[in-house]
């Protein structure tokens, strides 16, 4: 399971569809809904904030506007549009991780995308998050 903290803006089309699927998937075990992944380390941040369902559903909603931005069609009655608007803490040291882990995988499969994105100078993350100093988070996974 991979929920980007990037601006889903840089995903090719392979990262955005696998990015909604997860995030469904996330929004599923955070329902209560699924027995797997209840304890993925993806899901922490949205697990700790105050209030988890709406977090994800704000997650998600940024990956369907930018789906349709795109022409894909992806099914908004799975997300519910909240009062809420929770952000949550990024660290800078996780996005510039994730904008390594993203360059070496679009490198290979999307090449275009790559070569469209790979020499942005300021990354933007996820509209979710907002980005404070500090290394790559606890949760993470080492690539």
């Amino acid at each position: 399971m991979r929920l980007w903290s990037l601006h889903p803006k840089y995903l090719d089309r392979i990262g955005l569809i696998a990015c909604w699927r997860e995030g469904l998937l996330a929004k599923a075990v955070l329902e209560g809904k699924t027995k797997g992944y209840t304890h993925h380390p993806q899901l922490i941040r949205f697990q700790t904030s105050s209030h988890p369902l709406h977090t994800i559903n704000q997650y998600l909603t940024v990956l369907y506007e930018e789906g349709k931005r795109r022409g894909f069609q992806f099914d908004h009655t799975k997300i519910k549009q909240m009062n809420i608007n929770e952000r949550l803490p990024i660290t800078s040291g996780q996005i510039a991780f994730e904008w390594k882990h993203l360059l070496q995988k679009l490198r290979r499969r999307s090449p275009e995308q790559y070569h469209t994105i790979h020499s942005t100078q300021h990354v933007l993350c996820h509209p979710l998050f907002y980005m404070t100093r500090g290394p790559k988070a606890s949760w993470e996974k080492g690539l």
